[in-house]
């Protein structure tokens, strides 16, 4: 069995000041410095004027204070299963924009946004906690009405090989390799075994044709690294 939200939000309640280093908070990932300048400054580029961001996972608000960094006026809304995370990210982000910071506590999938609808969504490593076929594309449903017309969604995460052999080799060999290095085998092992448990993560290619299914007109990849990919796609306006 998969482990529930509880679960999931327990375990990210204890691990507050790790996420809120901005170099090293997810060491565990795969170019996550590299991907949160490349996708910050993406956007910046792209959306100039930015009025509005929605950050789903935002745990400490890593993602938000690099984009408030480059774009000061922005209004954010800030969503976490974890509410010592949210408290974080509100902090933190709150230093660095001079626009409103808005917190939602709650899973993206069942919060009620009302009316409410945002040029861009930031979404990393926390898309790899969907589960079946109909939880994924109709989480990615929602995501797509939150857009405004022209609006972009942002996506880092983990992805697996749909051959298993190269599942094999990528996943188990290269990034485990990557995990031991880290540490010792043990902490790789450690790190295989949450994921197992708490996460279903699938294909890039799975999600650039989801992106699609749903509705977002321009899909495009940006980076991958062997288990870990960042990528986008454009609401048509």
């Amino acid at each position: 069995m998969k482990s529930t939200i509880q679960e999931i939000e327990e375990r990210f309640d204890k691990d507050v000041e790790r996420f809120s280093q901005l170099e090293t908070g997810q060491q565990t990932t795969l170019d996550a410095s590299f991907n949160m300048e490349l996708i910050t400054e993406a956007i910046s580029r792209r959306y100039p004027k930015l009025g509005t961001v929605l950050d789903i996972g935002c745990g400490a608000g890593n993602y938000m204070v690099k984009l408030s960094q480059k774009i000061t006026n922005i209004d954010v809304t800030l969503l976490d299963l974890s509410q010592p995370m949210l408290d974080k990210a509100w902090e933190r982000v709150g230093e660095v924009t001079t626009g409103k910071v808005d917190i939602r506590k709650g899973d993206f999938r069942t919060v009620n946004f009302g009316t409410e609808k945002y040029d861009v969504i930031i979404a990393t490593a926390v898309l790899h906690h969907l589960r079946d076929d109909h939880d994924w594309e109709t989480a990615f449903k929602k995501l797509f009405d939150l857009l405004n017309e022209g609006g972009s969604i942002w996506i880092f995460d983990l992805v697996h090989q749909v051959d298993p052999a190269l599942q094999q080799y990528i996943y188990h060999d290269l990034y485990g390799k990557y995990l031991t290095g880290l540490k010792d085998d043990e902490y790789k092992d450690h790190v295989f075994a949450y994921i197992e448990k708490e996460d279903s993560p699938r294909s890039l290619m799975y999600q650039l044709q989801l992106l699609e299914k749903v509705g977002f007109k321009q899909v495009d990849i940006l980076h991958k690294h062997l288990c870990f990919a960042s990528f986008v796609g454009f609401k048509a306006g």
